[in-house]
């Protein structure tokens, strides 16, 4: 079909009411990674593609592809950079050539050449209308898609030590690792949430000799990870006065390794009491894990995994050891079998992987920790490749910095449970400032802990995960600024625009709402915000699964949304114009309710 086609087909329609089931999708042009049917920004790319295709011969998957939503959209809501177009000749000459030929239609206002860029303004009648179509008719599932159908990832993620406390990077592991399976879901993808426990190694003989010195079974039940803490650190000290504690330690994790019963059984105690306080703790954080692994539960794959290691004469001896030169890929040298036999938390990752392909056959794992294991991934997975695994490459590393300041504000150690509920207190304290709302909040323990909750993982999504940053109590419980008590306050605001409008949302049908009625100035920006979430949810696999790209987005979407609440009231207005904002406040709630589910929040409807 011509691209006159196209836009006649389109030009039939009466978009006011007609769900997006309806637009003629099946019109436009087929390029691969595009989904109209999910995206409406999609629709207007696709109608551009076709003609700019047409008039530079470039191939559609290539013009596609090399367009953009520009960060300023003053002068472009979408832009080509010619040289990407790989067509030889003059970009700044080419550019105005294809512009040159370029026929504006119902869909596209404008065509400028900027230098080598081709900028495109697409009509926004058009772009408001089909948007908040699609948004009514998708509501919570706006901004998903089906590109990764039929593909199954792996997420392992939090993954902390037991008798250690969950640390500042476990938390980060979390809450990226959470995001991380969200975006994958959102994207379409099957996931598997592994929480790779560290429960195996010489510490666990450290720790039972330990408990049977200092252990008390009434406060083993309590609070079994406090307390097997406590145990961990007493034994240390008594390492420090007598070295011989290591010998015993030693000797217990032998008789783990070679299956006594009795050892193993204490070991499994801790570890079975362990995950049920670890439960409790990640779902006050609303996460969930599918399984429950552990470097304990890879002692056959490990065994094979070196035996396939020697077969393959990929390690060799040195001193007693078992070791992999990787000195000529920069990845220095890797001990897999100590001299005594035992292993290396490397060896288990091996026989973990090759484990988990076994049995779930994976398009992608994910290894969500922290920048500091960075070297220890590159070699593992070098390894893997060295072993001739095909899936070897599906395996990465999301990787994220440190936090500094993660104490509590008495400088203790750090309890996760402790975080949650110092974030809790002081939410509570912020939140009784204002009486009169206080009051009609029927459950402000729990929000006082989900604004807590939001304060830290906003602050910790704010920038590339990559960097390291200071933890800041003060200026991360603000509901002034970029912060996550804002972004809660933004939408709870919304929700309470919704109770006092008194009209029942979504509507029942779009039929009679006039679109045109939304024409103030600060509409336009909105809607594009609301436009672009599908684009940027579909980007996030491609772009490193980076939260700051969500929470940025977030806060403009919030800034966006205050600028229109300034002039576009709702209460008291004639009920044709009172019909429109709604369903521009209501698509504007839903789709920030989306963004704040997708880096794992709850939304708050009061606050």
């Amino acid at each position: 079909m011509s691209v006159a086609d196209t836009i006649e087909a389109f030009a039939k329609l009466s978009l006011a009411g007609t769900p997006p089931a309806a637009f003629p999708i099946d019109k436009l042009i087929k390029v691969e990674g595009s989904q109209p049917q999910f995206n409406p920004i999609d629709i207007f790319k696709l109608i551009i593609t076709e003609q700019v295709s047409q008039v530079t011969g470039a191939a559609h998957d290539l013009v596609y592809a090399s367009m953009d939503i520009p960060k300023n959209t003053d002068n472009a809501d979408l832009c080509i950079a010619t040289p990407r177009l790989r067509i030889k000749g003059n970009p700044v000459q080419l550019t105005q050539d294809f512009i040159g030929k370029f026929v504006l239609n119902e869909y596209i206002a404008s065509a400028v050449a900027s230098g080598p860029f081709m900028n495109f303004k697409i009509n926004h009648d058009l772009l408001k209308s089909i948007t908040l179509t699609q948004i009514h008719h998708m509501a919570e599932s706006y901004g998903t898609n089906d590109s990764g159908k039929g593909k199954h990832a792996i997420v392992e993620f939090s993954s902390p030590n037991i008798a250690k406390p969950f640390h500042a990077g476990h938390l980060r592991s979390t809450i990226i690792g959470n995001f991380t399976r969200n975006a994958l879901k959102a994207n379409g993808w099957h996931t598997t949430a592994i929480n790779y426990l560290g429960d195996w190694g010489k510490q666990y003989g450290l720790l039972a000799v330990g408990f049977a010195r200092h252990g008390d079974e009434d406060k083993l039940k309590a609070d079994p990870i406090r307390h097997l803490f406590d145990v961990y650190v007493q034994i240390n000290k008594d390492a420090e006065a007598d070295p011989a504690v290591h010998d015993e330690a030693r000797a217990y994790f032998k008789k783990m390794e070679d299956g006594d019963k009795d050892a193993l059984a204490l070991w499994q105690r801790f570890r079975d009491l362990s995950i049920v306080k670890y439960k409790e703790i990640y779902g006050r954080l609303g996460v969930e894990f599918d399984v429950y692994s552990g470097e304990s539960q890879v002692g056959k794959e490990m065994d094979d995994a070196m035996e396939m290691l020697k077969a393959k004469e990929i390690v060799k001896l040195d001193d007693g050891a078992q070791i992999i030169d990787l000195k000529k890929d920069k990845l220095g040298i890797v001990v897999v079998q100590k001299r005594d036999g035992t292993t290396l938390y490397i060896t288990r990752d091996i026989g973990a992987a090759k484990a988990r392909y076994d049995q779930y056959k994976f398009d992608a794992m994910h290894y969500v920790v922290g920048a500091q294991q960075d070297m220890h991934f590159r070699q593992l997975f070098k390894v893997l490749n060295l072993m001739g695994y095909e899936w070897a490459p599906k395996c990465n590393h999301i990787n994220f910095g440190m936090v500094n300041g993660m104490s509590t504000r008495k400088g203790t150690a750090v309890f996760l449970e402790d975080m949650l509920n110092q974030t809790q207190e002081v939410m509570l304290e912020v939140m009784k400032k204002n009486e009169h709302k206080f009051a009609q909040i029927p459950n402000p323990d729990e929000v006082a802990d989900l604004v807590g909750l939001s304060a830290i993982v906003v602050q910790d999504m704010s920038a590339r995960r990559v960097k390291d940053y200071d933890f800041a109590w003060d200026r991360m419980f603000s509901f002034e600024g970029d912060t996550g008590p804002y972004l809660q306050y933004a939408h709870a605001r919304l929700c309470s625009i919704e109770r006092k409008a008194e009209m029942e949302m979504p509507l029942k049908s779009l039929e009679g709402v006039d679109f045109s009625l939304l024409n103030e100035p600060t509409v336009k920006p909105l809607v594009h915000m609301l436009a672009q979430f599908p684009d940027l949810v579909r980007q996030l696999p491609a772009n490193g699964f980076e939260p700051c790209n969500v929470v940025t987005y977030l806060f403009k979407l919030c800034h966006a949304v205050s600028s229109a609440l300034d002039t576009l009231y709702v209460v008291g207005r004639e009920e044709n114009v009172k019909k429109a904002r709604m369903l521009l406040y209501w698509s504007t709630r839903v789709v920030l309710g989306n963004g704040l589910k997708l880096i794992g929040l709850r939304p708050l409807e009061r606050m």
